[in-house]
């Protein structure tokens, strides 16, 4: 049986409920970045309370610091951090990318894996495909991804052939480490983590069409969008990502990785993607921007409705039709006594004012981060929540 039940669709929208050893999660869904164990400035029992999921860890990090052995130790990283629900370990592979981009001498990426260097210390490292896959383990994930090769999809069209076929191949290497590990570990079916792999191929419909047969081959619980989600000009790329999405089999999950803003979270939830992550809702809030619903909770079903005009996804109204976002560091909120947004449950606008939440900013004030990004939290998780009853 599929680890991801449907239970309605509409249009290409689906609705389901994905079972982990951690719980079940109701999709779709949203997973704040707890990159290195943590969801920066907000803690667990906050991140709970605001009906958050699930969360991302990223392996290159805890791999890095403080390292998968001490992990493990503290008996995995749910153990370790304190949060009982269920945890994605992104691969780090597109870490280890950006970082020898930015700087060749940092590494390379070779047959092998992927080399490079600690940004703590300087010290040499390979992660393999296998690597990668034992480090997961330890961790104790609920959902792991595969390591893979991402390129720009600015790069060369062969350098994006390249690492498209690298992937399939990494991939492979990865479930078969995967296995090994599921059986030297003596874990049952039912105590399995979910095993991820990465559809590449940059803006190329046969790139992306091989790419997805090759890793439908192996076979994997669910399959993810690689690659930037948006062009140089912040366009949102809705034919390369709906037709991704055509590729992957309808009992499948699909993960739209480093997804995104509001309204690309709605477009994305209606071409068939399901499950969604991104620092900016507390990236956005440490920097003092709050998204605020628009119209009042009750009618947001409404404003995101999605429709399909001329093979067109159109959020009707506008891109931003049911929200809206404020700084709160402009001068216009000093005298403002009124709630953040008077729809919103959280602790920042049931509590506070937006005169006082200023205040703090300019203060320089740690809770101003931590309420901030509270509320963007939950209105992510809203929001989730919205699309699977609209």
């Amino acid at each position: 049986m599929s680890a991801w039940q449907p239970q309605k669709n509409s249009g290409k929208g689906r609705v389901g409920e994905l079972a982990t050893r951690s719980g079940v999660i109701h999709t779709p869904f949203f997973m704040p970045d707890a990159t290195r164990a943590s969801v920066r400035g907000v803690t667990q029992d906050e991140l709970e309370q605001s009906g958050t999921p699930a969360l991302v860890v990223n392996t290159y990090h805890l791999f890095l610091q403080p390292g998968e052995d001490l992990v493990k130790r503290a008996g995995g990283v749910h153990a370790f951090m304190r949060w009982n629900k269920p945890i994605l370990s992104d691969s780090g592979g597109y870490q280890i990318y950006s970082l020898i981009h930015k700087n060749p001498k940092m590494g390379q990426i070779t047959e092998e894996g992927a080399e490079f260097r600690s940004i703590l210390d300087g010290s040499k490292h390979l992660l393999t495909p296998e690597r990668a896959i034992q480090v997961q383990f330890d961790l104790g994930v609920d959902m792991m991804v595969v390591l893979d090769d991402p390129r720009p999809n600015s790069a060369p069209p062969a350098e994006i052939g390249e690492a498209m076929e690298r992937t399939v191949r990494w991939a492979k290497r990865c479930k078969a480490e995967y296995e090994k590990q599921i059986v030297s570990r003596g874990l049952t079916e039912k105590m399995r983590p979910l095993l991820f792999s990465v559809v590449q191929g940059g803006m190329f419909r046969e790139l992306r069409k091989r790419c997805a047969e090759g890793l439908i081959e192996i076979g994997f619980d669910g399959y993810g969008f690689g690659g930037r989600h948006i062009d140089e000009e912040g366009n949102f790329l809705e034919d390369i990502i709906g037709y991704t999405a055509s590729l992957i089999p309808e009992g499948s999950m699909r993960f739209a990785l480093g997804v995104g803003t509001p309204e690309d979270i709605v477009r994305c939830h209606a071409l068939g993607w399901d499950m969604f992550d991104c620092v900016i809702p507390t990236r956005e809030g440490r920097h003092g921007r709050l998204f605020l619903w628009k119209s009042g909770i009750s009618n947001l079903e409404s404003r995101i409705s999605v429709k399909n005009q001329d093979s067109k996804i159109k959020i009707q109204d506008s891109s931003e039709s049911f929200y809206h976002t404020i700084n709160i560091s402009n001068e216009q909120f000093k005298e403002d006594f009124a709630s953040v947004d008077p729809t919103c449950d959280c602790e920042l606008c049931t509590k506070y004012t937006r005169a006082y939440l200023k205040h703090l900013f300019k203060a320089g004030e740690p809770l101003a981060s931590r309420l901030a990004s509270l509320h963007n939290v939950r209105f992510y998780a809203k929001l989730m929540e919205k699309l699977r009853v609209a």
